[in-house]
């Protein structure tokens, strides 16, 4: 007697990032292999699918759907429901819907490997096509129009497909099945060449021959990708980087490299395992690498420093322009210094024409701005140092749940934003700083974009507690019924702890260069005894004077001279901070501190190291903030040294280091003939010693177990990594940014995790 099987059936509703990561062709291929029947279907930012088959085989596909899923794809839960058998035959992709849920949009995706394959395959269809992608790989957020992700929503709705791309998107056993982004030479995205004024156009793949001839002659070229233009010049050719700097208004900070492969950057650069596993991550970010003795780059892309960005090509139009200027390329985002990078084909020509002498061109919309995202290996991690494209806006959980929608604009500098529906934070891509109309105006379209895409509408403004800055008047200008201020370095904390999803109270190491603090003062040299509801500020540097305020940022020598006024007097020891400043304006400056005006009292870290780089004779001017200390941390290497002194005392009820002495010491080491590698060596295990015996009091003290490390100065991989290890070596639990940077990239998520919290325990 032949028995029936048994046939059940169950709804399945996935959520994380499951659209435009090959989701839905991936579920169509799984449940044919299990011979099961069904449907699925994008609703919103999630993916339904309805199963028909034997219990087993359905218990094989959702173990299946957790270790076979799409490599970009991101799956938080899988909630199964029950339901009724209806005999359904064969398993289809059918239309999408809409809902009010929570809504994750993907990230763009580097270009995999088949396409890859493809592009330079002279017997595929798409060969030399600049615009090859696929379900695995392309772009996302950038051209994502709202949800649920299907062409029609995105900006390649303008390119109907040809009955080729037809054929292949409806073909379940095609790469391409539901690939919305699919195109090729005969209906996709084009691409050309023009001068800088206009002239000389010619189109595919002579465009990108001509680009290649401009970048070999010395020409900056203004590429439009993939979240925005690059401008682009030959990075064997100082001249030419020069140029680029001089236009660009960038003197000094370091710019990236694009190569095409990995044995490319291998050839310019020493490339750790974790280093070229980044490298070639869906990402692609750009990652600082430590150049080659005789690697054949300018050595104008990163002067003074121990690392260049590399990142690999990441699109198939870089691929076929690398391929064709055959050297490596400066790819720096097209725009003047501290302006949003250009999108749009006529906001490139309009801004960028003072700043190329050419164009490369394509007609796919770029709906969203979206830099390249920055990183470094420290130790056996990744530290993010810009979180854009590759990495954003895959949301973050909060370990509470808001009980209102709310939006925290974050900070001055290095400005994100982040929406918050519930636990989830849909935190921006990198804006940059807030100091004038253009990154207003950048930040205001990309709130839009954000709150129609995610369908996130605040009743509640997050904002930092400075008074005076740009991102707490946008807090205001949204007219929202309730607005929450949380200190900057509370913050920075709480983004490391909510990254972990540790509520309990911890130990932080806050070190930046400023922040607004309580008592009005510039704090950012603090530790803190906090938890996400708040903190107490049990530890702190010396405050010193910073003359001048803001200015004392690019001017180095004036933090050295609030330090000097400490030590009650000139002291020989800080002569080499002042070499080469007019007698006059140092007198100035001096009458300007003795009298306290515009010298605001300073807890910084960031600012402690630039005095320590002038009292070195290393830097006394600098072109862009933290130039001192990157040039500090290249210069001290990986060399041991022994600390110098860093005195701590207790007073006004909170433990304090004193840098005086130490400053001292490496000025009189300095004018001793002692190398300065060495000097500045010592003076980052000074801080290191110093950082981990008040971390290990202030545990012991209060019967706490976990330190966190947080803010920008936590991007010098040296301090980073050895604070660390010494805290661990003294059994402490220490966490550290992972999916965010410890700069003020992080701000708005701790701002967001810190409302959050009090809004959920009021």
């Amino acid at each position: 007697m032949t028995s029936v099987p048994l046939v059940a059936a169950r709804h399945l509703t996935v959520t994380g990032v499951v659209q435009g990561v090959g989701f839905r062709p991936f579920v169509h291929r799984l449940a044919g292999r299990l011979h099961l029947s069904g449907w699925v279907r994008n609703v919103a930012g999630t993916v339904e699918i309805r199963l028909e088959g034997e219990p087993h085989q359905l218990d094989a596909f959702e173990r299946a759907l957790h270790t076979e899923a799409p490599p970009v794809a991101q799956i938080d839960t899988v909630a199964t429901v029950p339901v009724e058998a209806e005999g359904t035959n064969g398993f289809a992709i059918v239309e999408s819907e809409d809902a009010d849920t929570v809504r994750p949009v993907p990230p763009d995706v580097g270009i995999c490997a088949a396409c890859e394959a493809e592009l330079f395959n002279s017997a595929d269809r798409r060969f030399r096509h600049p615009f090859i992608t696929c379900t695995d790989c392309g772009p996302r957020y950038t051209i994502i129009d709202r949800l649920p992700y299907d062409r029609e929503r995105t900006s390649m709705k303008q390119f109907a497909c040809c009955p080729q791309c037809a054929a292949e998107y409806a073909a379940p056993d095609d790469r391409r099945f539901h690939a919305e982004t699919v195109a090729c030479p005969n209906c996709g995205p084009r691409v050309w060449f023009e001068g800088a004024d206009g002239g000389g156009r010619a189109d595919g793949d002579t465009a990108i021959l001509l680009a290649a001839t401009a970048l070999h002659m010395g020409a900056v070229v203004g590429v439009r990708g993939l979240g925005g233009f690059h401008l682009a010049v030959d990075a064997t050719n100082d001249a030419a980087i020069r140029r680029l700097r001089a236009r660009k208004q960038r003197d000094a900070k370091p710019l990236a490299v694009m190569v095409r492969t990995l044995a490319d950057a291998q050839s310019l650069a020493h490339v750790s395992l974790h280093e070229a596993r980044a490298l070639q991550s869906s990402a692609r970010p750009i990652v600082l690498l430590r150049p080659r003795a005789d690697t054949r780059l300018a050595a104008s892309l990163a002067p003074g420093l121990d690392r260049i960005g590399v990142m690999l090509a990441y699109t198939p139009l870089h691929h076929l322009l690398l391929e064709a200027a055959d050297r490596p390329l400066v790819m720096t985002s097209g725009n003047l210094s501290e302006e949003p990078i250009a999108i749009g084909i006529d906001e490139g020509r309009t801004r960028l024409r003072p700043l190329v002498d050419a164009f490369l061109l394509h007609d796919r919309e770029i709906l969203s701005r979206c830099d390249d995202s920055v990183l470094r290996v420290a130790g056996d991690h990744e530290v993010l140092m810009r979180r854009a494209r590759g990495y954003a806006p895959v949301p973050l959980r909060l370990p509470v749940t808001a009980p209102q929608p709310l939006i925290a604009v974050g900070p001055h500098l290095k400005n994100t934003f982040t929406l918050v529906r519930d636990d989830q934070a849909f935190m921006s891509p990198h804006i940059g700083d807030l100091e004038g109309l253009e990154g207003l105006d950048h930040w205001w379209q990309a709130y839009h974009r954000y709150r129609e895409l995610f369908r996130v509408e605040p009743t509640v403004a997050v904002r930092d507690l400075h008074p005076g800055y740009l991102s707490t008047r946008l807090a205001d200008d949204l007219g929202l019924p309730r607005t929450i201020a949380v200190q900057h370095h509370h913050a920075h904390i709480a983004a490391v702890m909510a990254e972990h999803g540790v509520t309990t109270p911890v130990v932080g190491l806050s070190f930046d260069g400023t922040g607004y603090g309580d008592d009005g003062t510039v704090w950012g040299g603090e530790v803190l005894m906090c938890d996400l509801a708040g903190y107490r500020r049990v530890g702190q540097l010396r405050y010193s004077a910073l003359p001048g305020g803001d200015l004392a940022v690019r001017e180095p020598w004036r933090a050295a001279l609030g330090y000097e006024a400490l030590a009650g007097g000139h002291l020989q020891a800080f002569a080499l901070a002042y070499y080469g400043v007019p007698l006059s304006l140092r007198v100035g400056v001096q009458q300007q501190l003795e009298r306290g005006v515009n010298s605001p009292m300073a807890s910084s870290m960031g600012r402690l190291f630039d005095a320590a780089a002038a009292v070195l004779g290393v830097r006394r001017h600098a072109s862009f903030e933290g130039q001192a200390a990157m040039e500090l941390e290249a210069l001290a290497g990986d060399q041991h040294a022994p600390p110098l002194p860093f005195p701590m005392s207790e007073a006004n009820g909170r433990m304090q280091l004193d840098p005086v002495p130490l400053l001292t010491a490496l000025g009189e080491g300095r004018q001793h003939g002692v190398d300065v590698s060495l000097l500045a060596a010592r003076f980052h295990e000074s801080i290191v010693e110093a950082a981990v015996d008040v971390a290990r009091l202030v545990a012991g003290s209060f019967g706490l177990d976990t330190v966190v490390l947080g803010g920008g100065t936590f991007q010098n991989a040296r301090l980073l990594t050895r604070i660390e290890r010494r805290l661990r070596e003294s059994r402490l639990h220490v966490l550290v940014p992972r999916a965010l940077g410890p700069n003020d990239g992080a701000i708005s998520y701790g701002q967001a995790a810190v409302a959050a919290w009090r809004m959920a325990h009021e």
